[in-house]
């Protein structure tokens, strides 16, 4: 694995985007610019895939990191479709932003998660991976504000985007939707197909202002995520 490799390019990013430049993050044809666990990603039909298999199944959720470097202040466009290929009905998956290398040997990342699924339950919610937990859930208006004791956090529901079902009748099964994250400061925001999911506002010191962005293969029943038309504007 390049590691040393993926760890040196994470500090290029500064000197790659200037304010209100878009780039392209995958350039439709190969994982130039993107690593992750050998076996579990590949570019299929003009998309990244990540897919598990009964026969071979991910031991934790991993992830392909891209290499451009840390993220701040940005807009992140990007299409995703799941498919669960058990009978569970299970596949989850989303995009990590502003994280840090938890495990470069296994491609783990903790922090800030925009999630997705197969199901009805988590699209669109703001949660931490290897940290918090889930900071807002589907149509709230969050402010996460600092515990009484250093480390411990509140969660403080202040209003709704708009009512969980009707986001969720909005998003597709087994077909393309469309995901936009926006993260200026400590102010977050996730949309689905143009609906505001949830609104965060993280006022403590463990809200993270950068770091490295990852697409989830997420641990358990067989299933496939496929990613495409990834765009970032700082």
């Amino acid at each position: 694995m390049k590691i040393k490799t993926l760890l040196s390019a994470l500090l290029l990013f500064p000197a790659l985007l200037h304010a209100g430049e878009t780039i392209q993050l995958f350039n439709g044809k190969d994982l130039t610019g993107w690593e992750g666990l050998s076996g579990f990603w590949s570019v299929k039909d003009g998309t990244i895939t990540g897919q598990t298999t009964a026969e071979h199944p991910t031991k934790g959720n991993t992830f392909l990191i891209w290499k451009g470097g840390e993220v701040s202040d940005f807009e992140l466009k990007f299409q995703y479709k799941i498919t669960a290929q058990n009978d569970k009905g299970f596949g989850n998956s989303g995009v990590q932003y502003r994280s840090k290398i938890a495990d470069p040997a296994a491609f783990v990342l903790g922090g800030y998660q925009a999630d997705f699924e197969y199901g009805t339950t988590y699209s669109g919610i703001l949660y931490e991976e290897r940290g918090r937990g889930i900071l807002a859930q589907r149509g709230q208006k969050v402010t996460v504000k600092p515990g009484e004791e250093a480390g411990k956090f509140k969660l403080e529901v202040t209003g709704e985007t708009g009512k969980s079902a009707e986001i969720q009748a909005s998003i597709k099964q087994n077909e393309w939707n469309d995901y936009k994250i926006v993260a200026k400061g400590g102010h977050l925001q996730h949309f689905i197909n143009g609906r505001l999911t949830v609104d965060v506002t993280d006022e403590t010191p463990e809200g993270a202002k950068s770091g490295v962005l990852g697409l989830q293969l997420h641990a358990g029943e067989p299933m496939t995520v496929q990613f495409r038309s990834l765009e970032l504007t700082k």
